[in-house]
């Protein structure tokens, strides 16, 4: 397959026209072209850092809470596989998902598999304490809780468990959150010596650990525990992000969400729209002077079919250089180039020998990052595949 003489923005910079060619799943061609006489260009797919695909994704809303409670795995499987198609359509061809089990490694397989058409997905296990951010997500009488572990053997126990699944990373939270039930933002999650054995365990099975961490001293923690990157990042002080950004670790903000919950935009508790709002006042400030200091911040919106839709990673993109005073073209390395590295993954760039995953826009973004919104997606191509609109036909000579 080819596209004849549109410009390119290959994930780092602009390169002007090109003629470019892929045979799934590779691209094989880029040489520069004469330009077409339209406003169309080519970017790579988006990649989405942290997501979680197992939500509800039917007309209209369900309770957040309830939902996975009253749903069997089965039904389950099937929402999350048309969060990750419908994130595939807007453009969004590479997704991680940050508190996964069995059921988003059958998608992953499936997807590779060519069984179902899907995004590249990476999937993390969470080891998570009893009593903490991701066993609070459970009203306190039901007895279907995820797994937990306290103590450095149990933790290290639970991290060869989810290798043995087939995991790609670890998920661990080193502060309270938002939307978990009785919750707060300040609680400790886990001691040093537990943090110390799941991430030296992880490493040594070849697993990433990316920690959950909006208080000041959950991110140290973090940060000092050696984590692979930082989810949400909020209260981040001027010292934490000279470290981050000397260290090079990757953030991922998750603007939007937390800005819906505390405005009441989506249905949520007030316990959870307090502990929202008292972090979104304090954030901004802070994570504009993370991005002045070099902090690395990627693409993560915490998309779960409930606060945040797939789809809307678009958007977050363009949230960043509003909150964050990012330009166009850090945005757009922050959602492809720099998110695909920070996961290790070989997407996120357009040249010869990477995947093919790419989509065709109208306009600039690199220039005019309001361009980058799915009405002026015109087509999207994921592992080689056209999976939303055409591609558009070369021009007449």
């Amino acid at each position: 397959m080819r596209l004849d003489g549109i410009p390119l923005w290959d994930g780092t910079e602009p390169r002007g026209p090109v003629d470019l060619t892929w045979e799934p799943d590779r691209i094989t061609g880029l040489s520069p072209a004469r330009p077409r006489g339209d406003d169309l260009c080519v970017i790579p797919g988006l990649v989405d850092t942290h997501v979680h695909l197992v939500g509800y994704a039917g007309a209209g809303s369900a309770d957040f809470a309830t939902w996975p409670l009253v749903t069997n795995r089965d039904e389950q499987v099937l929402h999350g596989a048309a969060h990750a198609q419908r994130a595939m359509r807007h453009g969004v061809t590479t997704v991680r998902d940050l508190a996964g089990d069995e059921a988003q490694i059958a998608l992953r397989r499936a997807f590779d598999a060519g069984i179902l058409p899907g995004p590249r997905v990476q999937v993390h296990g969470v080891v998570g304490m009893t009593a903490g951010h991701n066993d609070l997500f459970v009203p306190p009488a039901s007895p279907q809780r995820k797994p937990t572990a306290d103590g450095p053997d149990e933790c290290r126990k639970l991290v060869r468990i989810w290798a043995r699944a087939g995991m790609d990373g670890i998920k661990i939270t080193t502060s309270g959150g938002v939307l978990s039930i009785g919750d707060k933002n300040i609680w400790r999650n886990y001691t040093r010596e537990e943090i110390r054995a799941i991430v030296d365990e992880a490493h040594a099975l070849g697993m990433l650990v990316a920690s959950h961490a909006h208080s000041e001293d959950g991110i140290r923690i973090a940060v000092e525990e050696g984590v692979d990157s930082i989810e949400h990042g909020t209260l981040m002080t001027r010292d934490l992000a000279e470290t981050l950004a000397a260290r090079r670790t990757p953030v991922a903000p998750t603007l939007l969400i937390n800005e819906a919950i505390a405005e009441g935009r989506v249905p949520v508790t007030e316990e959870a729209r307090a502990k929202a709002a008292e972090l979104v006042t304090r954030r901004d400030v802070l994570l504009a002077e993370a991005v002045r200091l070099g902090v690395r911040f990627v693409l993560g919106t915490d998309a779960n079919g409930h606060h945040v839709q797939f789809g809307d990673q678009l958007a977050e993109v363009v949230y960043m250089t509003r909150v964050l005073g990012m330009d166009a073209g850090a945005a757009l390395r922050a959602a492809t180039s720099d998110a695909a590295d920070a996961i290790g993954m070989p997407v996120g760039r357009i040249a010869p020998g990477l995947g093919a995953d790419l989509v065709v826009l109208r306009g600039r973004p690199w220039e005019r990052i309001e361009d980058l919104a799915v009405d002026n997606i015109v087509a999207v191509v994921s592992r080689g595949h056209v999976v939303a609109g055409r591609l558009p036909r070369p021009e007449l000579p």
